[in-house]
């Protein structure tokens, strides 16, 4: 269980990744976001997340760059991860997404690479791609997002890698239990994307009671729940008093009693796209 936003969680290949960072997903390029990146490696975050499909990647290079400037650290203190779009899956297409990434971030090399949504008849291959550049060493760990866990059963028949992380969408409302423990048994980690559901969740009675039994925010509640389901976690925020305050939750626990009650707000809701059904 992580102790501070540094703590990292060890993948099925070794690499050590953080639990604890920040979304991009819907930060405007420029500005904003680089900004928003600056600010939290400046307060001690260590995992951006990013994706081509977010059009930001050339802003977040630029806010990693100031942000280690800032902080005083190295590129290897960073964990970065992007993602490769649906009209890029397919092998060539795929290696060269990975180049126009790395080429917008302005980086040598990401953490981590994932397929951002498995796409009928076209995920296989660009997971050879992917793991093509993984045995070139050229990315440190190789994913999927949005994977159900029959996708999942259908990669790893065809694999010669194991992705490390599934990332998806993960709250209160969605707890995806068997998914979890289909991942854990699998030993692929689970990451959550908007896993305060887009501030839906913010004014629920529940959640504000147990927050106030901790003297913490509801958001705060939410993060430290994550964690304590074993979910590497990757709050949105452009205002530095949130970005501190979404990382400020290493100081209390919550009680076997508070986890329940959370996963019973489960509804199997949600926010996104429903990964079995969706059409871009």
């Amino acid at each position: 269980m992580a102790k501070n936003l540094q703590d990292t969680v060890t993948l099925n290949n070794g690499i050590k990744m953080p639990w604890f960072g920040l979304g991009v997903f819907k930060v405007e390029e420029g500005s904003e976001v680089i900004h928003s990146v600056r600010t939290a490696i400046k307060n001690g975050y260590r995992l951006i997340d990013t994706a081509a499909v977010y059009q930001n990647e050339e802003g977040v290079g630029k806010g990693i760059r100031e942000g280690m400037k800032q902080a005083g650290i190295t590129r290897e203190d960073l964990f970065i991860t992007s993602k490769v779009w649906n009209s890029d899956l397919g092998y060539e297409s795929t290696l060269a997404a990975y180049e126009t990434s790395l080429k917008k971030l302005d980086l040598d090399y990401l953490d981590l690479y994932l397929i951002h949504w498995p796409v009928k008849g076209k995920y296989k291959e660009a997971w050879k791609a992917l793991e093509a550049i993984y045995k070139e060493g050229r990315v440190k760990a190789i994913g999927v997002s949005n994977f159900q866990v029959h996708h999942l059963e259908d990669l790893l028949k065809a694999a010669d890698v194991k992705p490390v992380i599934n990332q998806v969408e993960y709250h209160p409302r969605l707890t995806q239990k068997e998914l979890q423990q289909y991942c854990r048994e699998h030993e692929v980690q689970l990451e959550a994307w908007s896993p305060l559901m887009q501030g839906q969740l913010l004014d629920n009675p529940e959640l504000q009671g147990i927050a106030n039994r901790h003297g913490k925010s509801v958001a705060q509640v939410i993060l430290r729940w994550d964690l304590q389901n074993g979910v590497i976690t990757i709050p949105k925020s452009i205002k530095e008093n949130r970005i501190i305050e979404n990382s400020s939750i290493f100081d209390f626990e919550l009680s076997s009693d508070d986890m329940e009650k959370i996963d019973g707000l489960n509804k199997n809701e949600r926010v996104g796209p429903d990964p079995d059904n969706f059409d871009f």
